[in-house]
């Protein structure tokens, strides 16, 4: 009789990769689409960021290497849309690329927001290839402090 050491996360791990990739095919939007495929030129999101901060709600998009004049930032409808493109740099042809692992192709997230934003001072400014969004609450939505008054 041979004994067999016992692992129980042995499993877990082999589920989780099996999750990764039905998630990866899931969001390619190209079933069996090969990573190559996908990162030149299939739809990708950028990673986000939302948070408050000094009364405002901040969102913050990884963009490196995207000019701010090739990205719309809409707000309809208590949405805020941020659309855009990272092209495949043309002076590398594909063939002779090793590897590719950047996404490149069109982008578009949209968020719902809260009815606590003032959607006619939102600002965007575009530093380092983070495009950071505030987005300023309205007056009546922000904590006010009422004091107790002591009746005699």
């Amino acid at each position: 009789m041979t004994l067999v050491r016992w692992e129980p996360f042995h499993n877990l791990v082999s589920v989780q990769n099996r999750m990764n990739r039905i998630f990866d095919e899931a969001f390619r939007g190209q079933s069996g689409a090969s990573e190559d495929d996908w990162a030149l030129g299939g739809n990708w999101a950028p990673a986000v960021d939302i948070f408050e901060h000094e009364g405002n709600i901040v969102l913050k998009a990884e963009l490196p290497g995207i000019d701010p004049k090739d990205v719309d930032i809409r707000v309809e409808n208590n949405v805020l849309s941020l659309r855009g493109e990272r092209k495949f740099e043309t002076e590398v042809k594909r063939e002779n690329c090793h590897r590719v692992e950047r996404a490149y192709g069109a982008f578009n997230r949209s968020f719902t927001l809260p009815n606590v934003v003032d959607t006619e001072k939102i600002k965007a400014d575009y530093k380092d290839g983070v495009l950071k969004v505030i987005l300023p609450q309205k007056e009546e939505a922000k904590p006010k402090q009422i004091s107790i008054a002591v009746g005699k």
